[in-house]
């Protein structure tokens, strides 16, 4: 049951990916948030209520409260316009804990390949901290990458690995795979450091009103907005060079 949970985080990582990326509106992504989130709050409680008290299955299924309360909140706060801040630190709680995890998984429980896919969980949620927490813009565009790579090489693969019974026959393969191309996606940062290009949309002019001098509309400073990482800045645009023509009397 885990491994389904797992398949569709694959999905909402892709898609919180490509959001950073701003492929994705932000409001769009929130739906998928919400049912992932979901998803991975029921199936975690489902399976503590019928493990039997067995401790490696209550361990297995504790991490996966992280991920599903990570997903509500993304939804909440997307579809409510809040600061991310909270999530951020939550984030941080996050990565501290995967870390944790994924030491879990090469010593006790012996699946170094999860071992593996933990630890790049724990970079994700780490980066998710910066960007969100610590407000380091310029990490926005490589943390979107690397949530699509975890989305597909972390998530997705290893859902359709389980679910057809060849993971446990090449976990150790899959743990050097996996190793390898997670350390190749971090090459992403040089072209993707930095914040997204800016789009700038003019204000409309200001109406005149009867009775109201020219030269005090023409003279105003005009204000367009940038946008940054999906946060709009008002700019003041510089005043024309040429006079403002006056109003015949």
């Amino acid at each position: 049951m885990a491994s389904v949970g797992l398949l569709y985080v694959g999905a909402v990582l892709i898609v919180n990916g490509l959001m950073l990326l701003g492929r994705v509106d932000a409001r769009a992504a929130a739906p998928l948030n919400l049912f992932v989130g979901t998803l991975q709050v029921i199936t975690p409680t489902y399976l503590i209520f019928t493990s039997g008290g067995d401790p490696d299955t209550i361990l297995g299924a504790s991490g996966i409260y992280l991920f599903g309360f990570t997903y509500l909140y993304v939804g909440l706060n997307l579809l409510g316009g809040l600061d991310g801040t909270g999530l951020g630190w939550f984030s941080a709680f996050v990565a501290g804990c995967a870390v944790v995890y994924a030491g879990l998984n090469f010593g006790r429980l012996d699946d170094p390949a999860f071992g593996v896919i933990w630890l790049y969980w724990a970079t994700l949620w780490a980066l998710f901290f910066l960007v969100l927490g610590l407000k380091r813009e310029e990490l926005t565009r490589f943390t979107g990458a690397i949530a699509v790579v975890a989305g597909v090489v972390t998530c997705a693969v290893p859902a359709f690995l389980l679910l057809t019974g060849e993971w446990t026959d090449n976990r150790r393969t899959a743990a050097i795979v996996i190793a390898v191309l997670c350390l190749l996606s971090l090459a992403l940062y040089v072209p993707l450091r930095g914040p997204g290009p800016a789009t700038t949309t003019a204000a409309p002019a200001p109406e005149l009103r009867e009775g109201e001098p020219a030269e005090h509309i023409a003279g105003t400073p005009r204000q367009t907005t940038q946008m940054y990482d999906n946060v709009a800045q008002e700019q003041p645009t510089p005043a024309a060079t040429d006079a403002p023509a006056r109003r015949r009397r």
